[in-house]
């Protein structure tokens, strides 16, 4: 996979996104939207909104799955090329409640948040998954097992459950990844 072949991707993570993560996932996801990627993100404060101000800069696709119409509303841009769904679908319910490992103990709103992660991950149509994710998680984590996972874990399970691959750039191998992804060096430079 190399920026010469557009595609669709996941940029999450961490509510808790140091600002130098931040930065970096701002300019990764405007580099990204400069060539033709489309983002998916469900516009949480941190890690989520940071792709989507990146994305918005590079004037690129995206993909917003929120669990409730109102969610984040003073981060949007009204991109003329956001494509909103305001709601998870009960199948994205469904999905959710097979890959969290405490569903019975969640309340609804945190049902609605866990679910949107299913859309994130899988599209709206829940057939059409990412190419991959790219994340920030203070755990490094790929899969989110790591009990301090937070919702990230929830969507890195989903991916890991369907076999989407997961670049989290809180591992130095990962970031290396991306920099390979990024096929000249002065974009490579977003991830130093």
């Amino acid at each position: 996979m190399d920026l010469k072949t557009p595609a669709v991707y996941a940029g999450i993570g961490s509510r808790q996104a140091p600002p130098l993560q931040v930065a970096r996932m701002e300019r990764l996801a405007q580099v990204l939207a400069g060539h033709g990627w489309t983002l998916r993100t469900g516009l949480a404060q941190g890690a989520d909104q940071a792709f989507y101000r990146g994305a918005a800069m590079g004037r690129g696709p995206v993909e917003l799955f929120l669990p409730w119409p109102s969610f984040e509303r003073s981060a949007r841009t009204g991109n003329g090329s956001d494509v909103i769904s305001e709601r998870p679908s009960q199948e994205a319910y469904e999905i959710a409640r097979r890959f969290h490992p405490a569903w019975g103990n969640l309340s609804r709103a945190a049902r609605a948040l866990q679910a949107r992660n299913s859309h994130q991950v899988l599209g709206g149509d829940l057939g059409t998954p990412a190419a991959l994710v790219i994340c920030w998680t203070p755990n490094g984590s790929r899969d989110g097992q790591a009990p301090d996972a937070g919702g990230t874990g929830q969507a890195l399970r989903i991916a890991a459950g369907y076999g989407v691959p997961v670049l989290n750039i809180a591992l130095p191998d990962d970031v290396e990844r991306v920099r390979e992804l990024l096929s000249c060096a002065r974009e490579a430079e977003v991830v130093r």
